[in-house]
């Protein structure tokens, strides 16, 4: 049975790979069918500008000329690990974590390469540490300079540091 959203089929499935730079990717469904191409502008409304291979998504889709193609995005979970295990989030590992508040930010700077970048969550001076793997468990690719964010955020031994990433949009239903 076919969930539907506001006139639109509603459907689940997963990145089969998405291009920050070229703007767009494509979802599997879970139901199978044709690729259902994700543009970066229905991503951008979910509030994030990046998705990592693999993630769940959850989005209304629509017919066009060229096929299907992701109209909204309702949700993006983290990817499952090379195993096929779900990713245990640092939620999940630590119920301590799960109960910190979700801080609006903005990121400051992130190198993917270099595996790790800042942000600025507001009314805060100080920067807070992003690690490349709390952004893929997040279900991020990489982040942009001046890109909205929301994190829990824990002290670590050089400072504070995001334990968890999370949209835009969910860190301001969260606040």
């Amino acid at each position: 049975m076919v969930e539907i959203e506001r006139g639109l089929p509603r459907i689940r499935g997963s990145i089969k790979w998405f291009d920050h730079g070229k703007g767009f990717g494509f979802i599997v469904s879970d139901t199978g069918g044709p690729d259902i191409l994700l543009h970066v502008n229905a991503l951008r409304n979910f509030g994030q500008g990046s998705v990592c291979d693999r993630a769940g998504i959850e989005v209304s889709v629509q017919q066009t000329q060229r096929g299907l193609q992701a109209v909204e995005v309702f949700a993006v979970t983290p990817p499952a690990g090379e195993d096929g295990e779900e990713f245990t989030t640092i939620e999940e590992l630590d119920p301590e974590a799960a109960a910190l508040p979700l801080e609006p930010a903005r990121v400051k700077w992130f190198d993917k390469i270099k595996g790790f970048g800042f942000a600025n969550v507001f009314s805060r001076p100080e920067d807070v540490f992003i690690h490349m793997e709390v952004l893929r468990k997040s279900g991020f690719a990489e982040l942009q300079p001046g890109e909205a964010i929301g994190l829990r955020i824990t002290d670590g031994e050089r400072g504070r540091m995001a334990v968890s990433i999370s949209s835009w949009e969910t860190a301001l239903n969260n606040t």
